[in-house]
């Protein structure tokens, strides 16, 4: 049902070079690239974007908001996360078990956005 989701920035350039640098580490590349919209996808599923707010105002976190991105396993959650906190994340909570067969880590992106690494199964 989801096409793909977007969170804002406020430095395309950083963020971009954030995400390019993360998601490499799944495989997904950019599949779209205009000056403050960017767009990533592993070729299958939704994708994950970042831009500039179209009202020129500044980009703010949505309080509650959170983007999950499921991983094939737990190892990569870990290393998905160790990955964001290298590129200057902030910890919103590490890996872990958070319940029977969910797996997940939690964390902000350069901007404040919150963002998770999960997989569920047994």
């Amino acid at each position: 049902m989801i096409g793909y989701t977007t969170v804002g920035t406020n430095d395309i350039e950083k963020a971009t070079a954030f995400y390019d640098a993360l998601f490499a580490e799944m495989g997904a590349k950019r599949t779209m690239d205009f000056d403050v919209f960017k767009v990533w996808s592993t070729g299958e599923g939704p994708g994950f974007s970042v831009t500039l707010p179209y009202n020129k105002e500044a980009a703010t976190v949505g309080n509650g908001v959170m983007i999950a991105l499921s991983a094939p396993n737990t190892e990569t959650v870990d290393r998905l996360y160790a990955k964001a906190m290298e590129l200057g994340a902030t910890d919103e909570g590490a890996p872990g078990a958070r319940g029977e067969g969910f797996y997940a880590a939690y964390f902000r992106d350069l901007d404040g956005n919150k963002l998770n690494f999960f997989h569920f199964g047994g």
